[in-house]
C-alpha cells in the first residue's frame, strides 16, 4: 500500500513548517506542489522527485498525488498555511472517498500554522475571544453568501479573519465587506497582514475608518494578506499591540480574588 500524507507547510517561507513537515517531505520519495511553494522548500526536497502545477490546478495536482501513492509511492503533496483550513484538504479527502481508495493508500494529513494564528502571535493577543474565518474568494463560493457571513459575524461580534481578500480581477466582494465595515466604531483596530513568513514580510495595524477610506485600490490589500478585524472589545496596548481581552479582569481583581459585583456585571 502507497503512502499520501498531505503536509501543511505554515503560513508562509520556512518560518512556521514544523518538524513533522520536514520529516515528511524528507521520507517522501515524491513531492506534488504548487510550483511558488516548491520553490520555498527548495532546501528540505533537494533532488527528490517533484511534480508541481500552477494555480487552479489543484485537481490535477490531488489527482496525480492520489494515483501516484495508489501505485504504491511515498508521496508528500505540499499545502501552504494548515491543508484543512481553505486548501487541499477537502478536495484529497472527498476523491479518495470518490474513488473509493480508502483501502489501497494510507492517508495521513498534517496541521500547519494558519496565516491567523501567525498574524496573532506578531501582534499581540487578538484571537482571546470568539474569532472567525471568512475568505472573500467567490471562485467557489457564492459572493452572496459570502457576504451574509460577514454580516453575521459582524453582527455577533465576532473578531474576524479575512483570507483572500481581492485580487487585480477580483473585487466585488472586498467592496461588499467595506461597506459592512461602515457600520463598526471607525477606531476599531484591523491588522493588514502580507506575506506572512517571507522575507518581505509586512504587518500594519491600522483602523476601520482607515481601511474604508483606503477603498478596493488599497495596494496593501491582494492574494497574499490577511485581514484581522477586531470585536468591540479589541483596544491598543500602551505600547501599541492589540488585544482583545479574554475578560479575566472583568472577573477578578489583580490579587486574583473574584470581584463582589461580577455577577452584577455579567
Amino acid at each position: 500500500m502507497g503512502k499520501l500524507t498531505l503536509v501543511s507547510t505554515g503560513a508562509g517561507g520556512t518560518r512556521y513548517i514544523t518538524q513533522e513537515a520536514i520529516n515528511a517531505i524528507q521520507d517522501a520519495d515524491l513531492i506534488v506542489s504548487y510550483t511558488k511553494y516548491a520553490k520555498d522548500l527548495k532546501e528540505y526536497i533537494g533532488e527528490k522527485e517533484l511534480f508541481t502545477s500552477g494555480m487552479t490546478k489543484e485537481i490535477e495536482r490531488v489527482s496525480h498525488a492520489v494515483e501516484a501513492a495508489r501505485e504504491g509511492r511515498n508521496v508528500a503533496l505540499i499545502s501552504n498555511g494548515d491543508a484543512n483550513v481553505y486548501a487541499m484538504g477537502s478536495l484529497v479527502v472527498e476523491l479518495l472517498d470518490v474513488k473509493d481508495y480508502w483501502g489501497e493508500v494510507e492517508y495521513k494529513s498534517l496541521a500547519g500554522i494558519s496565516s491567523v494564528l501567525a498574524l496573532a502571535s506578531e501582534v499581540g493577543a487578538p484571537l482571546s475571544q470568539d474569532f472567525c474565518l471568512i475568505s472573500l474568494s467567490d471562485r467557489l463560493t457564492d459572493s452572496d453568501l459570502i457576504q451574509r457571513r460577514i454580516a453575521a459575524a459582524i453582527d455577533v461580534d465576532m473578531v474576524i479573519a479575512i483570507y483572500n481578500p481581492k485580487s487585480k480581477s477580483r473585487l466585488e466582494p472586498y467592496r461588499g465587506m467595506l461597506e459592512k465595515l461602515k457600520g463598526v466604531d471607525g477606531s476599531r483596530p484591523i491588522v493588514v497582514a502580507r506575506d506572512l513568513g517571507r522575507e518581505n514580510q509586512m504587518v500594519k495595524i491600522t483602523t476601520a475608518k482607515e481601511i474604508i477610506e483606503a477603498g478596493v485600490e488599497n495596494e496593501e490589500v491582494n492574494m497574499s494578506t490577511t485581514l484581522l478585524i477586531g470585536n468591540s472589545t479589541t483596544k491598543l496596548t500602551k505600547d501599541g499591540r492589540v488585544l482583545t481581552p479574554r475578560g479575566y479582569l472583568n472577573k477578578y481583581e489583580l490579587s486574583g480574588s473574584k470581584k463582589d459585583d461580577w455577577k452584577k456585571i455579567n
